[in-house]
């Protein structure tokens, strides 16, 4: 790789597979030995590392290395924010912290909008809130991994990127559409799998998460099928105004955040238009429901649910070119002046 700056070292692709840790998402691991396997124990902390790292901090005692990473000097597991992977008896996590340049709680964002996609009824990752070292801190529970009475048990996975073969550089051109084709030919149960995805694109649009590229959608690999992950990274993203596109087409050239799209899009899921029409109903509804009660568990500040209710959440841009379903127009507006009116509460 190529570095960006004078003085920065060159870093090649055998340093990026043999220098992370072995605990790395997904099953893969690679080794300098054919024959050898010597796992890399690095960067992994407990639970109960993370909760005291407030009193290690004002005690001038060292923080573990995992912990000092994502703290002071970022991550090394991918994606855009602070992270660290932490561990706690039968259960292992992603703890995901606050960046330095945030001007708002994304970590709570990402917590109320994983809350109420399983609300929803999707099937989303575990997620819960907790504070270290005097901030927010997101844990996600990991789904690639199983404790059994021998040990901790992998899971393969495969990224949409990957099973759409793409790379990087192609990521841009990655669609629903491909990727439903793909589904009703290589995954197990077809039919709900379908259901599934569209039920997180339509969520997708109604929470402002236009982050959902192909690397944030992923399946279990048991070597001859392929089966749809949790949902995870489901994260409002801020707006500058109210026009937005999700990372991947929806339909067509489209990849706009309406649901008139998402409608236009119903025929590749093997659904009817009055049964998309009820499940978005459904999602908006529950959406109004839930609110208040998940921004009290997150304990959002008064000023950050005036930034997500009516914006990220529920932007009405959504709407537009729904011009034919009177009764999701109602709905929807009537769902967003709710989150709007409880904002203070």
């Amino acid at each position: 790789m190529k570095p960006d700056a004078a003085g920065v070292p060159e870093i090649s692709e055998l340093t990026f597979l043999l220098q992370p840790g072995s605990d790395r998402i997904g099953a893969l691991d690679f080794q300098a030995s054919a024959t050898e396997y010597a796992p890399r124990l690095a960067a992994q902390a407990s639970l109960d590392e993370l909760l005291e790292a407030a009193a290690f901090i004002e005690k001038g005692f060292p923080l573990t290395p995992a912990l000092d990473q994502a703290f002071n000097h970022g991550t090394s597991i991918g994606g855009a924010r602070p992270k660290a992977l932490i561990e706690n008896g039968t259960k292992k996590f992603i703890a995901k912290f606050l960046a330095s340049n945030d001007t708002y709680s994304v970590v709570k964002g990402e917590f109320i909008a994983m809350k109420l996609a399983a609300a929803c009824g999707l099937n989303a990752a575990a997620v819960s809130m907790t504070r270290a070292a005097h901030q927010d801190v997101l844990l996600i529970e990991r789904f690639d991994r199983t404790h059994t009475k021998d040990g901790w048990t992998r899971h393969a996975m495969v990224s949409a990127l990957t099973m759409l073969g793409l790379d990087e550089m192609m990521a841009r051109y990655a669609s629903y559409e491909d990727l439903a084709e793909l589904i009703r030919h290589r995954f197990t149960d077809p039919k709900d799998t379908l259901r599934e995805l569209y039920g997180r694109i339509c969520f997708n649009v109604l929470c402002g998460n236009t982050d959902d590229h192909a690397r944030n959608h992923a399946a279990f690999w048991d070597g001859k099928m392929l089966a749809l992950t949790p949902a995870y990274d489901i994260c409002p993203q801020g707006r500058t105004g109210n026009e937005a596109t999700q990372a991947m087409l929806i339909k067509g050239e489209s990849g706009a955040s309406t649901l008139a799209v998402c409608l236009a899009a119903v025929p590749d899921y093997h659904l009817k238009e009055a049964e998309a029409a009820a499940l978005i109903e459904q999602q908006v509804t529950t959406i109004a429901e839930h609110w208040q009660a998940i921004c009290e568990e997150a304990e959002l500040s008064p000023v950050d649910r005036r930034l997500f209710a009516g914006r990220q959440f529920l932007n009405s841009y959504a709407l537009e070119g729904l011009d034919g379903n009177k009764a999701l127009q109602d709905t929807f507006r009537a769902a967003r002046d709710a989150l709007i009116a409880n904002v203070g509460a």
